[in-house]
């Protein structure tokens, strides 16, 4: 099977007042929802990613997606399109490891062996805060 950089589904937004935004993908029978339209895009992407993935990893058949124009929806709802970038997905699920050298001046290398620091779990969650913090 092929696999896609991009895949684009259509997606229902339901707004009910009082409610977090519905948002249901016809095509692959799942839903997530968001609390403003900004959220409940992110949601739908990041679902759509995952439920994607999980299928390419299952090594099962991805369905076409259905044209706009023929998703049906009632007073409440509106259609629109939403896309996935599949190869910043595939990354992020990746846990294969790569070496990385790094340089430390001599007096902060010993000061770190000597606590027992585990350099690659620190530089690692020093990465997720400063890439967490743009």
């Amino acid at each position: 099977m092929k696999k896609e950089d991009r895949y684009t589904y259509p997606a229902v937004f339901t707004y009910e007042p009082g409610c977090e935004i519905a948002v249901e993908f016809p095509d692959l029978g799942v839903a997530t929802s968001g609390v403003n339209d900004d959220d409940a895009l992110l949601s739908a992407r990041e679902l759509l990613g995952c439920v994607l993935y999980g299928l390419e990893e299952d090594g099962e058949e991805i369905p076409a997606p259905s044209l706009l124009s023929r998703v049906a929806v009632d007073g409440s709802a509106h259609t629109a399109l939403v896309d996935v970038y599949m190869p910043s997905i595939r990354q992020a699920q990746s846990t294969k490891a790569v070496n990385r050298t790094v340089t430390l001046p001599a007096w902060l290398n010993a000061l770190a062996v000597e606590h027992g620091v585990n350099f690659s779990q620190t530089l690692q969650a020093a990465l997720r805060d400063q890439l967490a913090a743009k």
